[in-house]
């Protein structure tokens, strides 16, 4: 490896603004001074030597960058040889719609194989591991037991357990990692969107979220990992850190991600959460939810949402966009919301899906909404798992806390 090109990726670091919609800078002060938040994958110097005169397979998608370069093209001119990259939900350019297929491919730019684990399979089988001898797993989570990066993520460490395949989590900033929130999962309702027990809202990075499935021995039969992580530079988890690449087609920006985790539980159930709008986890609405003041009508979009909930019907209901401020601010999920939508359509239509349960991961949620249980009393139920979570959680921290 030649030092210049360390050089060159470091001065590009500090020099090229990260931008998200608007150009948002991952800065903490300290008092006058500010310090520059950086994902593992910048820190080349921290891994590029465990990769020499390996196979390399890479997990990742359009998050997986170095500043404006993707992870692959910048390792593959630092001379690592990958040979197999293998894409989640959404694909290796997360251009895919929600919930549809991926199918395998070859990367255009570099004739790498892609193999994509929101297809036929999700979890690495025997032949997309051979001739690997190292993973590596770069992608942006926001911090939400039900979005599915961190599903595949167990799924990848399981596949390289069984294989005795080492694996490198390039750590990235949880947007959402300054707080914990939510009911913690039964595992009776185990699926993609919820694998494990924990919170919707768990507060831990990749990297660390990793080190708890293999330290609770949450892989399939109890196996363990081969497992390095390369930390993030600078960041805590009182940080507030603004995603520099949209993480997923319906999560155009920070507005989105800090209402998602509170907006996500109406995909179980009959109310749109503007997918299919240039708006989606930013409103919500229903045709009969007439005493909305915002409405608006789901629309196919390609590679985004080709098959909207409520297509093509005018929905009424409520823009949250300005209360993604003070969900950033207060730290927690909202529930005020779904508990009046429903008071509203409960008489109206069937409000509860199947999938309702799978999102909260449990069947006391649905139930308490049904019994008209006020918010204070839901939150007390949920607070037994919740400290047991907290004390699990603490032993994988990589990074000082939020008090």
């Amino acid at each position: 490896m030649q030092p210049i090109k360390y050089i060159l990726i470091f001065l590009s670091l500090i020099t090229v603004p990260i931008t998200y919609s608007q150009v948002q800078p991952n800065v903490e002060k300290s008092g006058s001074e500010k310090i520059l938040i950086l994902p593992g994958a910048y820190l080349t110097g921290e891994y590029l030597n465990l990769l020499k005169d390996k196979k390399v397979g890479i997990v990742a998608n359009q998050t997986s960058v170095i500043n404006q370069t993707h992870l692959v093209d910048s390792l593959l001119s630092l001379g690592a040889n990958v040979v197999k990259i293998f894409g989640p939900e959404h694909g290796f350019r997360g251009d895919q719609p929600d919930g549809k297929e991926v199918s395998n491919t070859t990367d255009p730019r570099t004739g790498i194989e892609i193999v994509s684990l929101y297809g036929d399979h999700k979890k690495p089988n025997q032949t997309d591991l051979t001739n690997i001898d190292l993973m590596i797993f770069d992608i942006q989570d926001v911090g939400a037991r039900f979005y599915t990066y961190i599903s595949t993520l167990t799924y990848v460490m399981e596949a390289c357990a069984e294989k005795s395949i080492p694996l490198i989590v390039l750590d990235r900033p949880n947007p959402n990692g300054y707080y914990i929130d939510g009911p913690v999962l039964d595992t009776a309702y185990a699926s993609f969107v919820g694998l494990h027990s924990v919170p919707m809202v768990y507060g831990m990075t990749i990297g660390e979220y990793a080190a708890m499935v293999n330290g609770e021995k949450w892989l399939a039969g109890g196996k363990s990992c081969d497992l390095k992580v390369i930390k993030c530079a600078n960041y805590t988890h009182s940080s507030r850190y603004q995603l520099a690449v949209s993480p997923s087609p319906n999560l155009h920006d920070m507005q989105a991600v800090y209402l998602y985790p509170s907006l996500c539980l109406f995909e179980g159930t009959v109310v749109s959460v503007g997918r299919g709008t240039d708006s989606p986890f930013k409103v919500f609405g229903h045709p009969d939810f007439v005493i909305g003041s915002y409405s608006f009508t789901p629309k196919p979009i390609k590679g985004v949402s080709e098959n909207p909930p409520l297509k093509n019907q005018l929905c009424y209901g409520q823009n949250l966009t300005e209360a993604a401020e003070i969900i950033e601010k207060k730290g927690h999920i909202e529930l005020f919301w779904l508990m009046e939508a429903y008071k509203i359509l409960n008489t109206k239509t069937e409000f509860f899906t199947a999938y309702f349960d799978k999102l909260a991961g449990t069947q006391e949620l649905r139930q308490q909404i049904i019994a008209r249980t006020d918010e204070v009393t839901i939150r007390k139920s949920w607070k037994p798992k919740l400290d047991i979570f907290k004390e699990i959680r603490k032993k994988y921290l990589l990074y000082p806390d939020f008090k």
